[in-house]
């Protein structure tokens, strides 16, 4: 994420997409925010604005950098970094019932 002058923020986010049934599903973990929708072209729309919703959010309380912070993400410099996932894998786990 740049802050440029002109006080905007640019960022990259990782988001996942998901369908359940008839939803599709939005879901960044670099944020732990997700959202559904009717269509991909939906679910992608909704998570753009409520990501810029979540950001404005924490920006107008001035509580940007501790909740950065807290879901992970690195300062460098005077950019802030998402965490990095490296991998996706399915886990089969064993419960015993």
């Amino acid at each position: 994420m740049v802050i440029n002058k002109s006080k905007k923020i640019n960022f990259k986010l990782s988001v996942l997409f998901l369908r359940e049934g008839e939803k599709f599903i939005a879901f960044s973990p670099a944020l732990d925010l997700s959202t559904s929708g009717e269509t991909f072209e939906e679910v992608k729309k909704r998570f753009a604005e409520i990501a810029h919703l979540f950001f404005e959010e924490v920006i107008k309380k001035d509580t940007l950098e501790q909740v950065l912070s807290e879901l992970g993400w690195r300062k460098v410099k005077q950019n802030w970094q998402p965490p990095i996932f490296i991998a996706r894998e399915s886990q089969e786990i064993s419960v015993s019932v």
